[in-house]
């Protein structure tokens, strides 16, 4: 069965949440904390391409400062607009500023077993099932591996491709390919599925994220496969996670601040190397709770994290990747999806290009399958609420007001038969029960719906060839790596 067409948010109006003496403001902070406090970087590889480039670096205790001229130049060869492709030309995701393209979260530990319905650790299998799912919704333009392939220890980010690569034609955005040596794999599996060089250049199947350590540190390992992804042609965003008042300060200026200036660092690394290679900037901070200094996505302040992430990213001249799904809830079920509708919404509007987070909950760790086709429904919600209001000619329906008159009916009119087939609703509220006695619980028809998924979709398939030449991949990472 072919995958339905996308539907993503296109937004009809915009708003902002700074003006432009809060965005110079920000601005200022981030050049004077990359220039006087600077950042640890443990990677000779990169330390010595920042010291080409002019950048003051302390070998020794590998401790980077970059002037703000520098930055400035290298960020202005960053790529604005780009393509992340796919499988298929039609689920290509043109990064142009007009829409906003949505992915699933990714990395969850534990699933709850599709069939036995208890609580597991995750392997591969989920990731391939809810690929499957993920091809279907026309909500989700593309793919992280919702949880790890813990079956496949080492080897795990590489089956995650894989089985990501096997089950859905739309791109795929890899968080845990995070050392050069899975990289140069990595690279490899997404030459195969483009078909060749130039293909993967111009329409890259696969994009990277590698998160900083704050506070303002990058990881040896991640930033040198971040290298080897951008060389490439690869798209590689760099994501913070600061924590107001513990990695972070207790301001929530001071953390995005302080996460904005992490992921510059990044980006001016990439940007040094390899002039042009298309980047993203991703602001998901979170905040420490007081009383037990647990991690909390957000709170009624924090949620400006978000929309101020993507006014940040576009101020540097690059696309974002926002934080909007539900994945910090405590628990599975409609009021937890329902909660990020504002946090969607507010991002979509600010002009995010991508964003991801749909489908798992409890801390991001845990996956219950249904979980996605809820936030799915969220999701549309959004979507046609930043579409704004027809008000065209026929939709003011002059003509039928005036045929109809005073206390007609509308019903009988073949305007009504016609625009009620247009009306989009819901696929899981407001479902009558059989005996007629009310509604169903929207939970149990997202079950039902995400097994009808799973009984009748068969993503297009890779060919035979692309699944041998996969395999052979995969065992040479096995040779090399195990």
């Amino acid at each position: 069965m072919t995958a339905p067409p996308l539907q993503p948010i296109i937004p009809s109006y915009r708003l902002r949440i700074l003006n432009d003496e809060q965005l110079a403001q920000f601005k200022a902070a981030t050049l004077e904390i990359l220039e006087q406090v600077g950042f640890h970087c443990p990677s000779q590889k990169a330390l010595a391409i920042y010291a080409e480039h002019g950048a003051d670096v302390d070998f020794k205790d590998q401790i980077v400062k970059l002037q703000p001229d520098l930055v400035i130049r290298a960020l202005s060869q960053a790529p604005r607009y780009y393509t992340m492709g796919a499988r298929s030309e039609d689920f290509d995701l043109k990064l142009d500023g007009t829409a906003m393209y949505c992915a699933t979260d990714g990395s969850g530990t534990e699933s709850i077993d599709y069939v036995t319905g208890r609580r597991r650790s995750s392997v591969k299998d989920d990731v391939a099932m809810m690929a499957r799912i993920t091809d279907y919704l026309s909500s989700m333009a593309f793919y992280w591996p919702i949880v790890s392939a813990q079956d496949y220890a080492e080897l795990a980010p590489l089956h995650e491709l894989e089985a990501s690569f096997n089950n859905t034609v739309k791109h795929v955005q890899t968080p845990t390919v995070v050392r050069e040596i899975e990289g140069r794999y990595a690279v490899e599996m997404a030459r195969i599925v483009a078909g060749d060089d130039a293909t993967m250049r111009a329409r890259p199947p696969l994009s990277a994220l590698i998160c900083t350590i704050a506070p303002l540190a990058q990881d040896h390992d991640a930033m040198e496969a971040a290298l080897v992804l951008a060389e490439a042609g690869l798209p590689v965003g760099f994501m913070s996670m600061a924590t107001s008042g513990s990695t972070g300060p207790a301001t929530i200026a001071g953390t995005i601040a302080l996460a904005d200036a992490e992921m510059v660092s990044a980006i001016v690394l990439i940007q040094l190397a390899y002039p042009g290679a298309p980047v993203y900037h991703s602001m998901m901070p979170g905040i420490m709770h007081p009383m037990t200094g647990a991690f909390l996505g957000s709170s009624w302040e924090a949620d400006k994290f978000y929309p101020v992430g993507v006014e940040l990213a576009h101020m540097w001249g690059v696309p974002t990747l926002a934080g909007v799904g539900p994945g910090g809830a405590d628990k599975s079920g409609w009021e937890s999806a329902a909660g990020v509708a504002s946090n969607i919404l507010l991002c979509a509007l600010c002009g995010a290009e991508t964003a991801s987070g749909f489908g798992l909950r409890e801390g991001c760790t845990l996956l219950h399958p249904e979980d996605l086709v809820l936030d799915s429904e969220i999701y549309h919600q959004v979507r046609v609420s930043a579409a704004g209001l027809n008000t065209s000619q026929e939709a003011f329906a002059l003509d039928v007001i005036k045929k109809v008159g005073p206390r007609g009916h509308y019903l009988a009119q073949k305007h009504t038969r016609d625009q009620m087939r247009i009306l989009e609703f819901s696929d899981l509220t407001f479902q009558p029960k059989k005996d007629g006695a009310g509604y169903r619980d929207p939970i149990e028809v997202a079950r039902e719906k995400t097994k009808w998924i799973l009984d009748h979709h068969e993503p297009e398939p890779l060919s035979d060839a692309q699944k041998m030449e996969l395999k052979k991949v995969l065992r040479a990472a096995e040779r090399e790596i195990c």
